[in-house]
């Protein structure tokens, strides 16, 4: 359609025009700088709108806007997303939910700590730090190893290098009602209680996310259990899982009236990545994405036993976040030294004595096995009064009385426990020589070349 050197057009209610454009042109047959405008009701429906766009635009946008938009942006309501490829710049973020820094919850979610050591097939032991590995009535034990994310991966391209592997055994007696394999999380209380969380409101969420990947197709359950007051459960699944393919998981958990979280350092939620339940736990008429009082026998539906019937069948998981809020974000990757102090309130180890290095004076008693305080500190302070034990193939050490007077007693260290305030710690020293420690006299001890002598200390809840 095409107008020329109109002076004014009224009386029109629509122009429509036929697979083209609306030009306005001058008579010559030049393109006029002409602008339509003063139309102050109906609406213009176009498959575009090229060109600059100036002045007030209100009402509903939908679709997307490219190029620069300048002045000021209100009425972004019902929890749009922006996304750029540019800058946005502001004077300040102010999030309505959650914080910039810290969102994570969740300690070691990117599987890099393991202090322990890299595997292991023992029930209720941890592979990587914090996450427990949990089995039963298996048998033969399922391994689980921190392994290396594979290249060319999609979490290895968002900076996932490590995960959390669990290999099953060979389960010829098949699916027992009593069997299980599964990964634990424990959170202390005070940590969700101080999270932001307004846990007893149904419109208020935390989301956990995660990847996992499964050699088996089959639907996998993920269940979170609370331990204060009345002990609360909530349950949901996976979906279908393609074989040998990362997937991410992502899960906004709604808050409710019964759940409690004291402000201690006391367990207050887990979570369990469930890789297979027997019947005994489960019932097939449990309701999934729902809070309820804990019943021990029906914490999930009932399991597919595809995956634990499988000889050698694997499951992992990395990137695990749990945050406050209703949406996901990224990962929130942490340096390794920050992570590590993180797992040490929950487990460190002690080098005690090393290559001739002593570990300072105590006080003998006039008994070859008593117990002393040694003034070596905790690397952090641990959640509470800690279990130990002597991790090292060496525990000899080397005492000399400090007059001189005396030759060397030797004797064995072990683990006695820590200060009150969880921030030294205790060890019993167990003489192997002839000769008797002096009561009151100070000693000073070292490791004679025998090999260093690391103690353990685990506070975990």
């Amino acid at each position: 359609m095409t107008v020329i050197r109109p002076s004014s057009i009224s009386g029109i209610t629509s122009i429509t025009a036929q697979g083209g454009d609306i030009n306005v042109f001058r008579a010559d047959g030049t393109a006029a700088d002409a602008t339509l405008n003063n139309i102050t009701s109906g609406i213009i429906t176009a498959t575009t709108f090229k060109g600059a766009v100036e002045g007030n635009v209100t009402g509903a946008v939908t679709g997307n806007v490219t190029g620069n938009v300048t002045g000021n942006a209100t009425g972004l309501s019902g929890n749009p997303s922006i996304n750029t490829t540019g800058i946005v710049t502001a004077t300040s973020f102010v999030p309505t939910t959650g914080q910039l820094s810290h969102r994570n919850l969740v300690i070691n979610g990117d599987m890099r700590v393991a202090q322990r050591g890299t595997s292991t097939t023992s029930n209720a032991n941890f592979c990587v730090d914090r996450f427990m590995c949990l089995f039963g009535g298996t048998d033969e034990s399922p391994t689980y190893a921190q392994v290396n994310v594979q290249p060319n991966t999609s979490p290895y391209t968002l900076g996932f290098r490590k995960a959390l592997k669990i290999t099953n055994g060979n389960q010829t007696g098949g699916a027992g009602t009593n069997d299980y394999v599964a990964i634990d999380y424990r959170i202390e209380s005070q940590d969700i209680a101080n999270s932001g969380w307004n846990y007893t409101s149904s419109s208020s969420f935390i989301t956990l996310s995660y990847w996992v990947k499964s050699s088996v197709a089959q639907n996998f359950y993920v269940t979170l259990k609370t331990d204060d007051g009345t002990d609360q459960n909530y349950a949901f699944e996976t979906g279908s899982l393609t074989a040998n393919t990362w997937t991410k998981i992502t899960k906004k958990i709604p808050g409710n009236s019964s759940l409690q979280f004291d402000d201690d350092n006391g367990e207050g939620l887990r979570f369990r990545f469930v890789a297979f339940r027997g019947t005994d736990k489960t019932s097939s008429s449990y309701t999934l994405n729902t809070w309820s009082a804990y019943n021990s026998s029906a914490r999930m539906p009932d399991n597919t036993s595809t995956w634990y019937t499988t000889n050698d069948a694997t499951f992992e998981i990395t990137g695990v976040q749990l945050e406050v809020g209703n949406v996901s974000t990224p990962f929130e990757h942490r340096s390794f030294g920050e992570q590590l102090l993180r797992c040490q309130r929950y487990y460190q180890q002690l080098v005690v004595a090393q290559g001739n290095a002593g570990i300072g004076i105590l006080r003998g008693s006039n008994s070859n096995n008593f117990q002393q305080l040694a003034n070596i500190p905790q690397i952090v302070r641990m959640r509470a009064a800690a279990s130990g034990a002597v991790v090292s193939s060496n525990s000899r050490i080397n005492c000399r009385r400090l007059n001189g007077s005396s030759s060397n007693i030797t004797a064995d260290l072990s683990f006695a426990g820590g200060s009150a305030d969880h921030a030294t710690v205790s060890f019993r020293f167990t003489g192997t020589t002839p000769g008797q420690f002096a009561n009151t006299e100070p000693y000073v001890c070292w490791e004679e070349q025998r090999g260093s002598i690391v103690i353990s200390q685990e506070a975990e809840l």
